[in-house]
């Protein structure tokens, strides 16, 4: 089973915020024993971005009222916690220790810091030659830049993504858009817990670790995807859209009588049917839409006729002709409808963990991960295994 894959490999975190703990809480997800090394008086800066927050069923060992921020748990189950200060020498000393017998080790401090404690990639591979050392900053080791901070939102800005999101000039809202989600951060996770697990196949062929440099531009920049190849090939700069895809079309947002839904058409043969479902078998006949080149270079016509057809029905009506007709759509759900979607609920993707303090605490399914068969760990409170570790 893939929850136990990593089974008796040991995971050093030193990371925060959100791309390294969701590298991590994959780790963790797959059977690893992650160690979360915190501040003492601190810990992760995320324990502190809220509301909203979960407050402990029960008191904490030292008797005070626990809390654990939703955004902290998001990306932190699994995880053992070590209050420890490795600013001090003999905190860097104890990291030192629990480093001889590491596996992996996550960090995401500015390029150079980690070197004022000893614990630097250099400094633990002479201790620790096993040792896969990942280090995600925001613009990684080298370069002009490697020495600068930087968070998720900078670099959906600076990696191109927000010059093509958004609604287009000219329109109600006009303007560079951000994500609704850190994307880039969490991203950057998923990149790293490729290169992580990449790393621990190839230390079964050397027997030897290795540096891993994950840079947040570098994931922002590879995110733009057919975008970042539309320029390179065209040489022109992708112009924000609103909702519309840049490459396919009808690919959009429409307005029906009584709310809204994404129609996504993604070939001819599918318009087609599309056409037929609308009553519109005038729109195939029309050279200019014939195929989806031709629709893209029509958007505009196409979208007014469009914007017309849609408001004579009801999203229900629209959406039963499109599944009888393989039309494919969407709906615009909230969290709320999300969590209670049948086929969300079916998949079993929120699940819950105990927690002795917190009680339970509602989670997200990896979708890695068959639903899981074996309790969820939950995120630990600060220090809470200090000892035990």
């Amino acid at each position: 089973m893939l929850h136990r894959a990593l089974a008796g490999i040991r995971v050093l975190d030193l990371s925060r915020i959100l791309a390294g703990p969701w590298c991590t809480q994959n780790l963790a997800d797959l059977g690893a024993d992650v160690v979360k090394v915190e501040h003492p008086e601190r810990g992760d800066d995320t324990r502190g971005w809220g509301p909203p927050y979960m407050v402990g069923e029960h008191a904490a060992e030292d008797g005070s009222d626990a809390r654990m921020s939703a955004y902290f748990i998001s990306c932190n189950r699994g995880k053992r916690s070590v209050a420890i200060d490795y600013g001090k020498p003999e905190g860097a000393a104890r990291l030192l220790e629990l480093a001889r017998d590491a596996d992996v080790l996550v960090e995401n401090y500015k390029a150079g810091t980690l070197k004022r404690y000893g614990l630097d990639y250099v400094s633990l591979k002479a201790v620790n030659p096993r040792l896969i050392y990942l280090s995600i900053t925001g613009f990684g080791q080298d370069g002009p830049m490697a020495d600068k901070p930087g968070y998720d939102y900078v670099f959906q800005g600076m990696g191109g993504l927000m010059s093509y999101t958004g609604q287009p000039d000219g329109t109600p809202g006009a303007g560079p858009l951000r994500t609704g989600v850190a994307v880039v951060d969490v991203s950057t996770g998923m990149y790293a817990t490729s290169a992580v697990l990449a790393a621990l196949y190839q230390r079964q062929h050397t027997g030897e670790g290795q540096h891993l440099d994950i840079a947040l531009l570098d994931v922002a920049v590879a995110l733009n995807a057919n975008q970042g190849a539309n320029y390179l090939v065209s040489g022109n700069n992708p112009q924000r859209s609103g909702n519309a895809h840049p490459n396919c079309a009808p690919y959009e947002v429409f307005r029906c009588a009584d709310g809204r839904l994404i129609l996504a058409i993604g070939n001819d043969a599918q318009f087609a049917r599309f056409c037929d479902v609308a009553g519109r078998g005038d729109l195939m006949a029309d050279p200019r839409y014939l195929t989806n080149s031709g629709r893209i270079e029509n958007i505009v016509a196409l979208r007014a006729v469009l914007t017309d057809v849609f408001p004579a029905r009801t999203r229900e009506e629209w959406t039963r002709a499109f599944d009888a007709a393989g039309v494919p759509w969407g709906p615009i759900n909230t969290m709320e409808e999300v969590f209670a979607h049948p086929q969300v609920r079916h998949r079993q993707m929120q699940q819950t963990a105990r927690h002795p303090v917190m009680g339970a605490i509602p989670m997200v399914r990896n979708p890695m991960l068959p639903a899981n068969p074996n309790p969820l760990q939950p995120p630990p409170l600060l220090g809470e295994h200090t000892h035990s570790v």
